[in-house]
């Protein structure tokens, strides 16, 4: 009987890093802070299901806001013309949290090497009747040839229409699952199609990190760093949107609200 592990569970305070940030001092509050950003993810993930692309979205609780990054391949689309769609998204986010949020979109530059849009494209492929061996080899070679060290896919069910379901895997490289050290990105997909669900699983290995002091400090002060200058930036919104008030909508750091710029992977503001 196979005994499966989560392979971003299994490393998590080392190579990688939680996906919430916050404390709670009491059991209730851990379960109301849990359900709420299991909402937070299905209000997000639901709006942009189609065209986002969104890999994954993090959440970071302070004592009186709350931060939301969205990680995207492409922000264009959850930014809207002059910032209006994600002003919408913001607001409805405070009526679901009762809490002044704030959001950070950053861009994902190869979203060939993120588990999630791998996979995404691979449903997507299934659900136009894409002949599952060419759109696994395909997806396969695009990582390979973006830097991955290895990645591996595992198909389920009815496959090709196949009145039986069954399960077929497909690796190049190597996936090095009991390797502490080693960055590797897990995620699950599924393929509504009309004979069925077909589950994929994606792992993709793009090389080891020693998961030192100084790596775990360079990380936490590089999360810090993007909430500050993004503290900055709705102060300076703040103060000159008095100003601007007449004149109408337009660009996103005209209002209110504050911009929302994008990144780069370092977390550096352009």
């Amino acid at each position: 009987m196979g005994q499966k592990t989560h392979p971003i569970g299994f490393r998590l305070g080392g190579v990688q890093d939680w996906r919430a940030h916050w404390f709670a001092s009491k059991g209730s509050d851990y379960r109301r802070l849990t359900e709420e950003d299991q909402k937070i993810r299905g209000l997000i993930n639901g709006r942009y299901a189609e065209s986002g692309a969104i890999s994954r979205v993090e959440i970071e609780r302070g004592a009186q806001d709350l931060v939301i990054t969205i990680n995207t391949a492409r922000p264009g689309i959850i930014i809207g013309r002059g910032g209006t769609r994600v002003d919408e998204l913001r607001g409805d986010l405070e009526k679901l949290t009762e809490t002044r949020s704030r959001l950070n979109i950053q861009e994902i530059r190869q979203p060939e090497l993120d588990a999630t849009l791998v996979g995404q494209s691979i449903a997507e492929q299934l659900e136009r009747r894409v002949a599952y061996r060419r759109a696994i080899r395909l997806a396969m070679q695009r990582t390979m040839q973006s830097g991955a060290l290895g990645i591996k896919v595992v198909v389920s069910g009815r496959l090709g229409g196949a009145e039986i379901a069954r399960t077929d895997k497909q690796k190049e490289g190597r996936t090095p699952l009991h390797t502490l050290r080693a960055q590797i990105d897990f995620a699950v997909s599924e393929a509504k199609t009309t004979f069925g669900v077909i589950g994929i699983k994606v792992w993709i290995y793009t090389g080891d990190m020693i998961p030192s002091a100084e790596n775990l400090r360079a990380r936490s002060m590089a999360r810090l760093s993007l909430g500050a200058t993004q503290e900055s930036k709705d102060a300076q919104n703040d103060q000159g949107g008095g100003q601007k008030s007449s004149g109408g909508g337009g660009r996103s750091g005209s209002r209110t609200g504050g911009s929302v710029p994008k990144a780069d992977e370092s977390g550096s503001k352009k």
